[in-house]
């Protein structure tokens, strides 16, 4: 299978031969057409010059009349000397005849001239004097030596009325010079249009290469990546700024976002069987200890009590793991999210009072500052629960014994904003924007919370990443205070719906 680059720069080829070919073709059909016309009105200029030079000739020896006397100045040196330089100038050859067709003068040398003092045919002569000058393609019945281009001009003598025809000049041209010229021009046109089809061709070629090479990268990243390694990357060109510069660094975006998934994925299974390495070891030394007698008969509810501790965490883990996988597996879009409105101060409310016994065991006090009248938000009922009895349970977990848990709900702009507030040790600054990683556990909870996976706060995270809200942590000076958004369901919804069902009634 051909290469792209090399599909590229055959197409490209292809393509500069065609318009060059396109190219020739009109120029042939046109060029010659018009250095004819352009050699023809050569022709047909210097016949008329000549013209010109032989009746200047006959002004100059004014009173000139007869058919001896007008021959001598048709046949005179002056006139000749003018012959010749009109023929080195235009590079026609240039004569004159007698009005009854005898040459009388010509612009070659003296007694290099053959055709001196012979006669034209008198159809000629006759046909000029008829039409009153001459332009074809003719030998003059073999009086030139080749087929030339001729063209003829008569030569008058007198004044105002008196003037009349005394002989015609003639300006002749071989056709082989014509086409001598032409084949040179084609040669020379030639010559430039392959220089420039090469060039077009280098050109075409480094331009396929450079256009076929990122996505060759590309093709070679995708495979390393089918097999596992998503450290591949594309080359970016800075310069770049085209289409494939962009698809470039939308490839290399895409490789980072499946690397760090990857990252993700072999951290979470990493965390997993840490998680779950711990419990079940302990569950299987203890058992196997009960088993064959290694633990005494006294000590082994003391034991078992342990491998029931263990089982209810690993049923807990094994329970997270299952929320995480529903809030994240989907992985809904703010739109995609089933909201409706509800009212979140009673569900902070009923959240509290399910709290209530933990918070007693805990000996907390609990300072909650949510509005009596309801405030109406947007959202999954179900999931912002989840996030409220999250957010509490981690509260008072790493609440000191005795302090005050606070929890507040209030409104601004189009949002409604939850603060829960607990105080116990400070989180580190270095481990505040880690706490909503999965399996992350920061050191106060490694002492406090044995119990815990490191879930719980990723969820709260997950599901409001799903609605389109914000959550911010602070913790100093022993005060630890977590705040999320959710919006506000605005009465002009209501409004609108009312207005819409008039309508449809």
């Amino acid at each position: 299978m051909k290469s792209l680059y090399l599909k590229s720069f055959l197409m490209s080829t292809c393509m500069v031969l065609v318009s060059f070919l396109l190219l020739g073709i009109v120029f042939v059909i046109l060029g010659r057409g018009v250095l004819i016309n352009e050699r023809r009105e050569s022709i047909e200029n210097t016949a008329v010059v000549g013209s010109q030079n032989a009746m200047q000739a006959f002004r100059q020896s004014s009173g000139v009349s007869g058919t001896e006397a007008e021959g001598n100045v048709l046949r005179s040196m002056h006139l000749r000397m003018q012959l010749s330089g009109l023929s080195t100038i235009s590079g026609h050859h240039v004569f004159v005849c007698d009005s009854n067709g005898v040459i009388s003068n010509c612009s070659d040398k003296p007694g290099t001239c053959k055709h001196m003092n012979k006669n034209l045919s008198s159809t000629l002569i006759s046909t000029l004097y008829e039409t009153g000058n001459l332009s074809t393609l003719t030998n003059l019945n073999g009086l030139l030596s080749s087929l030339c281009y001729v063209a003829a001009e008569p030569v008058y003598n007198g004044t105002g009325g008196s003037m009349r025809i005394v002989g015609y000049a003639f300006a002749a041209s071989d056709s082989s010079s014509l086409i001598d010229t032409w084949s040179t021009f084609l040669s020379l046109f030639s010559l430039t249009a392959l220089l420039i089809v090469l060039l077009a061709m280098i050109m075409s070629y480094i331009s396929s290469k450079r256009l076929a090479n990122p996505i060759n990268e590309m093709t070679s990243a995708a495979r390393r990546f089918s097999h596992g390694d998503f450290s591949a990357r594309v080359s970016e060109d800075e310069y770049r700024e085209d289409e494939l510069g962009e698809l470039t660094g939308a490839f290399n975006a895409m490789a980072d976002s499946l690397q760090k998934s990857d990252e993700l994925q072999r951290e979470f299974i990493a965390n997993v069987s840490h998680e779950l390495k711990t419990p079940m070891t302990t569950i299987a030394g203890f058992a196997d200890g009960i088993l064959d007698g290694t633990i005494p008969a006294k000590d082994q509810e003391q034991y078992l009590t342990t491998i029931s501790s263990e089982t209810k965490r690993l049923a807990r883990l094994v329970r997270k793991m299952l929320e995480l996988s529903q809030v994240t597996d989907a992985s809904p879009t703010p739109k995609e999210v089933n909201k409706r409105p509800f009212d979140i101060s009673e569900t902070l409310r009923q959240t509290l009072i399910n709290f209530e016994s933990n918070i007693t065991e805990h000996d907390l006090d609990v300072d909650a500052n949510i509005p009596e009248d309801s405030i109406t938000v947007l959202g999954d009922s179900d999931a912002i629960t989840q996030v409220v009895y999250n957010l509490l349970d981690n509260a008072i977990k790493f609440a000191d014994a005795g302090s005050t848990l606070s929890i507040s709900l209030w409104k601004q702009g189009r949002k409604a904003y939850v603060s829960v507030k607990n105080s116990g040790i400070t989180i580190p600054e270095t481990e505040l924007p880690l706490v909503f990683d999965r399996f992350h556990k920061t050191d106060r909870s490694r002492s406090r919370d044995r119990d815990g996976v490191g879930l719980g706060l990723y969820i709260v995270k997950s599901i409001l990443n799903s609605h389109g809200e914000d959550i911010y942590v602070t913790s100093k000076d022993g005060t630890t205070e977590f705040v999320f958004s959710l919006s506000l369901f605005l009465e002009k919804h209501t409004v609108k719906s009312t207005q819409s069902n008039t309508l449809q009634k």
